[in-house]
């Protein structure tokens, strides 16, 4: 990046300026573009001011001594560009004023910055952040510190040295030595590019260092069950209780489209009738707090039906008794043995059979899904909206059946 400046001197009028002298003030420009300015703390008449040469006409004791006092400060300014410099730091015009004024700030560290913004995401739970999005944060502080200690010899940096060397030097570190998986990677790469974003709002740097950085991974296909799957399990009688719920706890997610978290929380006010008399589901999802609203179809409304007077239910006010993510994706796996499913069974799997199978491949149009999942955009959508294999064979067919 270029490091050239330049100075400049003009006069600028006092408040409620009518005639007479005006202030002497200096404009230092760095890039060409980014400027600060400060009064040198002297005066002069507008009539002795040659501004093409940002300096006093004449040869009288007064116009000498101002133009040396500039000539002293255009030399002072040069000095703090040849220091900053040599101590590589970022030059701009920030900096050079203040070193010239003697008010050089402490630079901004990457780890003192990230630590201010956890400690607010921390304050701000329950007010716009989630508990978990505040564990993520937490979990890259660690990580960075980490590869700072590895490839730098120190905890912190500062934060205008960050370049994309350090940036592409973090992926890789990620991807190697901690050996995370492409979805991680992206998800703590995510929030370093936040702290930079914070950083330019601040001014505490000048440039984006992610300008040039692009994620490498690339989106993987969403797993989902197809239809005689989602069947097998639903056919499936266990006979152990704690299966048998998990069972019913997965299907209501596949045919609702509700993540873990969506169930967990679903209490039973949320279920109503809604504008065409029927039964909906009501409800802001946990993650981004969006509206999602769902027809509860046959399937579902039998699985809540069935836990209507489940103790924890009928006590919680809850559709169903959902037990830990932890427990419900242990017991999945057992489920996908018994049902003969290779694919590994996690209960996000439900989410996407929604999206797929039960929704896209039985024509239900794309945007419907999107509205029904609570997504932003349907781009998020099409992520989870793979076309299964039958559909794409139903559909060649009807082309055929046309072109005959």
């Amino acid at each position: 990046m270029s490091q050239n400046y330049s100075l400049h001197f003009f006069l600028k009028k006092p408040k409620n300026y009518i005639n007479g002298p005006k202030f002497v003030y200096m404009r230092i420009t760095v890039n060409n573009s980014i400027t600060k300015e400060a009064s040198v703390g002297r005066m002069c008449d507008p009539k002795d001011w040659i501004s093409s040469a940002n300096r006093v006409k004449g040869t009288s004791e007064s116009a000498r001594t101002l133009n040396s006092y500039l000539d002293a400060i255009n030399r002072k300014v040069e000095q703090v560009h040849t220091n900053l410099k040599k101590m590589d730091m970022q030059i701009t015009a920030d900096t050079i004023m203040n070193m010239y004024l003697g008010k050089e700030e402490k630079p901004k560290s990457l780890m003192q910055i990230f630590a201010d913004h956890n400690k607010k995401m921390e304050a701000s739970i329950g007010k716009g952040f989630k508990a978990n999005t505040l564990k993520g944060y937490k979990s890259s502080v660690i990580h960075l510190t980490a590869y700072l200690e590895k490839d730098y010899k120190t905890s912190d940096v500062d934060i205008r040295k960050i370049d994309h060397a350090f940036i592409t030097g973090y992926e890789f570190y990620l991807r190697t030595e901690k050996e995370i998986s492409d979805v991680s990677v992206a998800k703590y790469m995510k929030h370093f590019r936040k702290i930079v974003n914070l950083s330019l709002a601040h001014r505490w740097i000048e440039y984006n260092p992610f300008v040039f950085y692009k994620n490498k991974a690339k989106a993987k296909d969403k797993e989902f069950l197809s239809k005689d799957e989602l069947s097998g399990i639903a056919d499936k009688e266990f006979g152990i209780e704690r299966l048998d719920r998990v069972k019913d706890i997965f299907l209501f997610s596949c045919y609702t489209g509700l993540s873990y978290a969506d169930v967990k929380k679903l209490t039973r006010s949320e279920v109503k009738i809604g504008n065409d008399g029927k039964l909906w589901i009501f409800t802001n999802r946990e993650k981004n707090e969006i509206a999602s609203k769902v027809p509860l179809l046959a399937i579902p409304k039998k699985l809540m039906d069935k836990y209507e007077d489940h103790p924890s239910c009928r006590l919680k006010g809850m559709v169903l008794p959902v037990l830990s993510n932890q427990k419900m994706n242990s017991y999945l796996k057992e489920i996908a043995d018994h049902c003969g499913i290779k694919k590994k069974l996690t209960f996000h799997i439900a989410r996407h059979t929604f999206a797929t199978t039960v929704t896209l491949s039985n024509n239900v149009p794309i945007e419907t899904v999107s509205k029904m999942l609570g997504h932003r955009d349907l781009k998020t959508t099409q992520h989870y909206a793979k076309v299964l294999d039958a559909k794409v064979g139903s559909d060649m067919a009807e082309l055929e059946e046309k072109l005959r």
